[in-house]
């Protein structure tokens, strides 16, 4: 996702440059052209070969360095950055940016760089809440950076709290996010649901399905990429919460009926990508049901339709996209669940198919509109989701 880019990893001296280090190699899987600038304290935790073999750049520390291959080193090198990240960023280097003192490698490089830029502030958390610490990451946002916000927990300090540096795998988003996508969705509201619901049927028990949330997720991350402002309403999954995406938690279908229909007016885009229930037990139990003899059956009433009353209030020019997970008669089902409920695109799948199910990061979708239909292969979740998103827009222009 990041081929043809290149950024510029800042490494300042603190604990955390360990962190840095897989970043940089998750950087280079992703394609990117990864140069790292370090600090002479951030050599004391980890040396500049480490991250030379992990890059395939040398990694540059002395501004006079006569061995750089650029005429001006740190001005040529700012030139070609498409995005400066510095990760973990100690309170003086961020004072130092803040005021736009320049007085080593990294800081004459980043004060020559005119592409985005984000800092990741690593440190004890007396440090980070200091208010002169927090004056400064304020002039830096001023100025348009982005602050990553650390993570909190146990510190090398002994202490605990906020200040840790956040995983490599969350910075890498923070990337991805920036540069992954062109902001196509730039402007647009979008409204995606995923997960399974939960049915009460006494305090221990529920009625639920297999879905894991991953296509939603993954179509929520894709559409915050491209730049949109994206709202998920997820029933529970064991799934972590996208960057750059609000997240409305949810339990039941009646629950995710509200959350969805309360938001529906303000959104561009809705895509219902849930496997809501369409039943649920017409009692709830206030105690556990105990075991008795014999068989046992549970009454069911049906629960709201959320897509058939997005259907009937949609406002003009909004696009509704269903999903159909199918066992048989796919494309048949479909067809009529599109026409049913007033909908611009179905994207169907059938779960007996191999990589096309439950708990799997693969899928398989039909893209059905009331002109026709596209088959796309098998591909992963995240593709997937781009490829939806590219079959929503180009049904708006």
């Amino acid at each position: 996702m990041l081929q043809g880019k290149t950024i510029l990893l800042g490494v300042t001296g603190g604990i955390a440059c360990f962190k840095a280090a897989a970043l940089a190699s998750m950087l280079k899987k992703q394609h990117a052209d990864v140069q790292v600038v370090m600090t002479r304290n951030a050599t004391e935790f980890v040396t500049p070969l480490t991250f030379e073999q992990l890059t395939g750049n040398r990694a540059i520390v002395d501004t006079f360095d006569r061995n750089f291959r650029y005429d001006v080193g740190h001005i040529a090198l700012a030139d070609r950055a498409d995005y400066v990240l510095i990760a973990p960023a100690t309170a003086n280097v961020i004072a130092k940016l803040a005021h736009g003192l320049a007085d080593d490698m990294l800081t004459t490089t980043v004060l020559a760089c005119t592409c985005p830029k984000a800092v990741a502030p690593a440190m004890n958390t007396h440090m980070f809440e200091n208010p002169m610490t927090q004056d400064n990451l304020s002039i830096l946002r001023k100025y348009g950076w982005e602050v990553i916000d650390p993570a909190s927990g146990h510190l090398a300090c002994g202490t605990s709290g906020k200040g840790r540096l956040p995983e490599p795998e969350d910075l890498l988003e923070v990337c991805l996010h920036t540069l992954g996508h062109e902001k196509d969705m730039a402007g647009k509201r979008v409204l995606v649901t995923a997960g399974p619901t939960q049915e009460a049927l006494d305090p221990v028990r529920y009625l639920t399905n297999h879905s894991s949330g991953r296509m939603g997720y993954a179509i929520a991350k894709a559409a915050a990429r491209r730049g949109a402002q994206v709202v998920l309403v997820s029933g529970p999954t064991a799934l972590k919460k996208p960057a750059y995406v609000e997240t409305v938690d949810i339990v039941s279908a009646q629950d995710m009926f509200e959350a969805v229909t309360s938001r529906a007016p303000e959104m561009d885009i809705i895509i219902k990508a849930a496997a809501v229930a369409d039943y649920r037990p017409a009692n709830l139990a206030d105690n556990k049901i105990k075991k008795q003899d014999g068989d046992m059956s549970i009454p069911l009433a049906r629960t709201q339709d959320i897509l058939a009353a997005l259907g009937k209030s949609r406002r003009p020019g909004q696009f509704l996209c269903g999903f159909s997970m199918e066992t048989e008669n796919m494309v048949e089902n479909s067809r009529k669940k599109l026409q049913k409920k007033g909908l611009d695109m179905i994207a169907a799948n059938n779960v007996k198919v191999a990589g096309a199910g439950f708990g799997v990061d693969t899928n398989i979708l039909t893209l059905i509109t009331p002109e026709g239909m596209s088959e796309l292969p098998l591909m992963s979740k995240d593709a997937a989701a781009d490829a939806l998103l590219d079959a929503i827009l180009g049904r708006m222009k």
